[in-house]
């Protein structure tokens, strides 16, 4: 069998309704709308919360409550491994972090995670370290310090 000797499955591709083509078509005068009504018109189909004009349910629940989400902290983050580009006793702060391209921006602050494996020392100095990144860091001979 080759490429060109495939076919799709009988009744797998089904052409496509072709409507207002005349009465003999099937499809003709009202293609297939019926008579009048919100349907038969263009553009008329009510949004998606639409109830019959009965109040929508989204509407009828309250909107009460808290949620701390707004006040999480989102922290940029980079991996242990990434960290092998720098050189052997240099200080890593968020700054340097920017200009290296490592991350985009600081927001609420740079967090270390202990992703992959780093061998050169190295003064890391970030907002919040994970314990096996910071695991990883004191064992190639560094220090991890919170800012």
């Amino acid at each position: 069998m080759q490429l060109h000797d495939v076919k799709a499955a009988p009744g797998a591709r089904r052409e496509r309704k072709r409507l207002g083509r005349g009465i003999g078509s099937g499809l003709g005068k009202t293609a297939g709308r019926g008579q009048k009504g919100q349907l038969a018109r263009s553009g008329g189909k009510p949004g998606p919360y639409f109830e019959g004009g009965q109040m929508p349910l989204q509407r009828r629940l309250p909107k009460r409550g808290f949620n701390n989400a707004r006040f999480a902290k989102v922290y940029s983050i980079v991996n242990v491994s990434d960290l092998a580009r720098f050189e052997a006793g240099s200080v890593v702060t968020p700054e340097v972090l920017l200009e290296s391209g490592l991350i985009r921006q600081i927001r609420d602050g740079v967090k270390i995670l202990g992703d992959g494996e780093l061998t050169t020392a190295l003064t890391v100095q970030a907002h919040a370290f994970s314990k096996a990144a910071a695991e990883k860091i004191e064992a190639a001979g560094g220090k991890a310090e919170v800012i």
